[in-house]
């Protein structure tokens, strides 16, 4: 089914569509996004792309650079942000119990769920994200996580931009000053001792992403196959193509796009500053040129199979956990006391 499909990145301050602009996927030179609340330099990175822009590289040097090649990644969101303090306010910064970084849709998926939704959920709430929360069920879903532990890599500082690593580079840690702040308040070194670190209440409460200082983000993983429209968890593989739903654009009649997105926001105030949306269009849908035709971005509502009668795979619940915790070793509610989640 997949080799009906084409894949268009693009991203914006705001979730409506004018505010979107085609990403170069794959390109070193990051696009920048300004706003009254933010400014963002981003790249993605996607594995094998064949998708929108025409002509666009299928892969980066950053995928053959460590620990990317090991890590088997198959695409990443990199960007600085550098927040900016909001007229009348008198915080010094976004709190890191505020600033969520996660999915969400505005409208029901729920009667999409693949089966073993929820045993996936698990996996990656025990194992890869435990800081995750939402509602997949909900008229408008969402599953969120803190920034601070969502993200692999989490820079205190600009950074670097490298083309030999495929444009921008941040590794696990700061500049001097942002070493000297995560050392103040005791953030590890490491990132994966900060991601579990930051599932703590007060490691959240001491964290802030200041006004005006910019900061390094990545996030990565080997599990979501772009060039397949595949999800590989370890325990769990899903074809995801007849599952990936978003609502499209309503000119007549209900019409429906296969979107993900990606979002960058604050819990407290509702803001957002980042939204990255990849977008699969149907191939006759697309110029030669790489433009879309009228209608593109609102897909066929037939080409997804009803929700109450498609077919199912047996699914062994027990049997993924157990590969799961296999490959992946003692889940993160093993290493971590309750009372440090929050």
């Amino acid at each position: 089914m997949a080799d009906k499909y084409i894949l268009r990145v693009t991203a914006g301050p705001k979730y409506d569509a004018d505010s979107q602009v085609e990403v170069p996927v794959n390109k070193s030179q990051p696009i920048k996004i300004s706003t009254d609340l933010a400014d963002i330099e981003l790249n993605v990175r996607i594995q094998n792309y064949a998708g929108l822009p025409r002509q666009s590289p299928e892969t980066s040097s950053y995928f053959s650079t460590e620990p990317h090649a090991t890590n088997n990644d198959q695409y990443s969101i990199a960007f600085r942000f550098t927040p900016k303090k909001p007229a009348g306010s008198s915080e010094e910064g976004i709190s890191a119990a505020d600033l969520q970084f996660g999915n969400d849709f505005d409208h029901p998926i729920r009667d999409r769920l693949p089966p073993g939704f929820n045993t996936a959920m698990n996996i990656v709430k025990w194992w890869i994200d435990p800081g995750l929360e939402g509602d997949a069920y909900a008229d408008t879903p969402y599953l969120y996580g803190p920034a601070l532990s969502s993200f692999n890599v989490m820079h205190v500082g600009e950074g670097t931009y490298d083309e030999q690593k495929g444009g921008l580079w941040f590794e696990e840690g700061g500049d001097e000053a942002g070493l000297e702040v995560r050392e103040k308040i005791g953030a590890p070194a490491t990132s994966k001792e900060r991601m579990k670190w930051a599932l703590r209440k007060d490691s959240k409460e001491q964290w802030m992403f200041e006004y005006g200082k910019t900061y390094g983000m990545d996030f990565f993983n080997p599990y979501l196959d772009f060039s397949n429209l595949a999800l590989r968890l370890p325990g769990f593989q899903l074809a995801i193509m007849k599952y990936w739903d978003g609502q499209g654009l309503r000119e007549e009649g209900p019409k429906r796009s296969h979107q993900l997105r990606y979002v960058l926001r604050n819990r407290s105030t509702g803001d957002v500053y980042l939204v990255v949306l990849f977008t699969i269009l149907y191939k006759t849908d697309v110029n030669e040129d790489g433009s879309l035709k009228t209608g593109a971005d609102a897909s066929k509502v037939g080409d997804l199979p009803p929700p109450s009668t498609v077919q199912h795979d047996s699914h062994d619940e027990t049997k993924a956990l157990e590969e799961a915790k296999k490959q992946l070793g003692p889940s993160a509610a093993e290493q971590t006391n309750a009372d440090d989640v929050d």
